[in-house]
């Protein structure tokens, strides 16, 4: 079995290297921006001619938030023409696609029923993002679902690991350079370790591998994944410090203390009842996962 991963030097695609041992019957292939670039056709029709995959994770995205409100035109050939050439190409090929979305396709103000009653954000939840990033990850989700029917559509919330850049290595970057910290403490959501996302979506591949109901097209569609659990940004660098023994003064702010280009929703944690009843899927606590992460490879590459 073939999988091709593009993006491979982010986040999720570093993670997913990490654990590609641990499947020895899974062919991966690992591609970053340089050998397939997906805003371009041409580029993506190459690379799946040559390995001919029947998994396609797309790892590949326009991340920037604020910075994706100055550069829409970039943002949304990442996000969306990228993510239709990819769906176009996996149609050609009869290539299952894994698409990574996100929480920002939301708007956060806790309109949603579902929401109102306590269980987050579910993927019948209508989006209604509010900034150029969570409207071009919405468009992109639109553009694959018009293309192509095999297709796993994931979203998730507030990703951090040891690889790349995320809020957790900026905690303890900072704590290594202040004496305080103020972090703010009125959007919740739901941390997510993106080895724990990279476990998630093989498995999916896995149990579609061997699924004939998966096969017949039951399964396919959109999903949330993020740890279990809730917590503010405060929250979540307060943990980062309190398990990697960091003494700082950190301070809750308010969002209005902290403006930003791109507005971030209030209250954005994902209801995962889908994935795991579908799939079987355990997820770990977001506590409970943020313990696991392997501080030694942070340390190691630091210059």
């Amino acid at each position: 079995m073939v999988v091709l991963v593009t993006g491979s030097s982010g986040q999720l695609g570093q993670s997913l290297q990490f654990i590609a041992l641990n499947y020895p019957t899974i062919q991966f292939v690992f591609c970053d921006s340089s050998t397939l670039d997906i805003t371009n056709l041409n580029n993506v029709k190459q690379n799946f001619n040559q390995f001919k995959p029947d998994f396609c994770i797309n790892a590949a995205a326009y991340t920037a938030v604020d910075k994706a409100e100055s550069e829409p035109e970039k943002a949304h050939l990442i996000n969306v023409i990228g993510a239709k050439n990819l769906a176009q190409v996996c149609k050609e090929h009869n290539t299952v696609l894994l698409h990574i979305s996100t929480d920002f396709v939301f708007d956060g103000t806790s309109t949603a029923l579902s929401v109102t009653i306590g269980k987050g954000y579910t993927e019948e939840d209508i989006p209604n993002p509010t900034g150029v990033y969570g409207q071009t990850k919405l468009d992109g989700e639109k553009a694959i679902q018009e293309v192509w029917a095999k297709h796993f559509i994931v979203r998730t919330s507030w990703v951090y690991s040891q690889f790349g850049n995320n809020f957790m290595k900026t905690m303890l970057r900072l704590a290594s350079e202040r004496d305080s910290i103020s972090v703010v403490n009125d959007q919740i959501g739901t941390p997510t370790n993106a080895v724990d996302l990279a476990e998630c979506l093989i498995k999916i591949i896995i149990f579609s591998s061997l699924s004939f109901g998966v096969g017949r097209g039951e399964a396919f569609g959109i999903y949330n994944l993020s740890n279990e659990g809730q917590c503010s940004w405060y929250d979540f660098a307060k943990k980062i410090f309190e398990i990697n023994n960091k003494k700082i003064d950190l301070k809750p702010i308010p969002t209005s203390s902290f403006p930003t280009p791109a507005k971030r929703p209030k209250y954005s944690v994902l209801d995962k009842t889908k994935i795991k009843s579908t799939f079987g899927i355990h997820i770990k606590s977001w506590e409970e996962s943020l313990k696991t992460i392997e501080f030694s490879v942070i340390k190691e590459k630091k210059p």
